[in-house]
């Protein structure tokens, strides 16, 4: 068997361990946290009390004008001078968390106002209050429309938390430089790391076009029933 193939099959387990013991937990905790997150950012914006507007406006600001890699420095290394001290999966998670919340806040605020007025006259119509139609009738519609790039946004965030092994956490990817670190053979441990994250976003993708299908049948359906 050549060499850079049995190293492969040595290191696949370790490799998977990571991704299933760090990876996966901190992207779906990641995406729910900041897709809640997301959520509350969003409804401030468009319906909260003018105090909180600039507020949610400047956490928005600051995360997507700084990188996502400066953005765990400043946690994880930079809050311990102010007194406060994480473990690195905490900092990450806090990290990826607030990251998500500010770009699935601007999805989520943009398929809200997609809405078309009729659909709140609608519903206030038939004497729902406003957290009625939002809860039965807005936000069903909104979610339907933000699918695929709330999807894109969790395809991302699997890759971006390799990011996470610059903060110490041992999830896919600071397994493989483990391994490098001993075997000295970045190039095979580095292209298995890539094949491994390559076969999570296409499961991922794949399961994002079954999923716009079937809402995509189902919005037909309404539509062909109004």
């Amino acid at each position: 068997m050549p060499h850079w193939l049995q190293l492969m099959i040595d290191s696949l387990g370790p490799l998977l361990w990571a991704a299933l013991i760090f990876t996966a937990p901190l992207t779906l905790l990641s995406f729910v946290l900041g897709l809640t997150l997301g959520l509350v950012v969003a409804l401030i914006r468009l319906f909260g009390p003018a105090p909180l507007v600039p507020i949610v406006r400047f956490y928005v600001w600051i995360i997507r004008g700084t990188p996502l890699l400066v953005q765990l420095f400043l946690i994880f290394y930079g809050l311990p001078s102010a007194g406060i001290v994480l473990d690195a999966f905490p900092a990450a998670l806090i990290g990826f968390t607030l990251n998500i919340g500010a770009y699935t806040s601007e999805i989520i605020r943009a398929v809200i106002g997609s809405i078309p007025k009729g659909q709140w006259e609608a519903a206030y119509s038939i004497g729902m209050t406003w957290q009625q139609a939002m809860r039965r009738t807005i936000l069903p519609q909104a979610a339907r429309v933000a699918v695929p790039p709330l999807s894109n946004t969790f395809i991302s965030l699997v890759k971006d938390t390799s990011l996470a092994a610059a903060i110490t956490v041992p999830e896919l990817f600071q397994a493989s430089q483990r391994i490098v670190a001993t075997t000295y053979e970045p190039l095979i441990l580095y292209i298995e790391a890539a094949l491994i994250y390559l076969a999570m976003s296409s499961v991922l993708s794949h399961l994002q076009g079954r999923l716009e299908h079937r809402l995509g049948r189902y919005g037909g359906y309404i539509e062909a029933h109004k």
